[in-house]
């Protein structure tokens, strides 16, 4: 698999999944305006989208994080916030969520940033086996994740 980051020429690949995503906790579908919200965090640099890409197949999307920029006041510095992971159903028990959350570490180590935090929801018990596996550590209430970079 290939780890690439979304730029507008992937709205039609990613939209079907991003409605996935919202259909598998609980929200309506909106296929017209799940796209125009992504259209609209990629155009305005709101976001970063990683993809998870097939190697024999760039129209075969596996998975996708994303991840909305926050501050840090004590360190000040950019923080990362990762908001949304999503792997395609017939792509899971593949590594592509630890792949993802790999690359989305790697840019919150970048020396202008001081980490990349995840508060993942009660239900999303899946982020937590990724993220244990990949160095995010708990912090002590549990309910935010934080890998700082050094």
């Amino acid at each position: 698999m290939r780890i690439t980051q979304a730029t507008l020429e992937h709205l039609d690949l990613l939209t079907p999944l991003f409605v996935k995503y919202r259909e598998f906790y609980g929200a309506l579908p909106f296929p017209d305006s799940s796209r125009a919200f992504l259209e609209k965090r990629l155009r305005r640099k709101e976001s970063v989208i990683y993809l998870a890409l097939a190697d024999d197949d760039d129209k075969r999307l596996l998975g996708f994080c994303q991840l909305y920029p926050s501050y840090s006041s004590l360190s000040l510095k950019r923080v990362w916030i990762l908001n949304d992971m999503y792997v395609a159903e017939d792509a899971r028990r593949q590594l592509v969520a630890d792949n993802l959350m790999r690359t989305a570490k790697k840019m919150a180590r970048k020396p202008t940033r001081c980490g990349c935090g995840c508060r993942p929801a009660a239900t999303m018990k899946w982020r937590r086996r990724p993220m244990s596996r990949s160095a995010f550590a708990k912090t002590l209430n549990s309910r935010i994740t934080f890998c700082r970079s050094t």
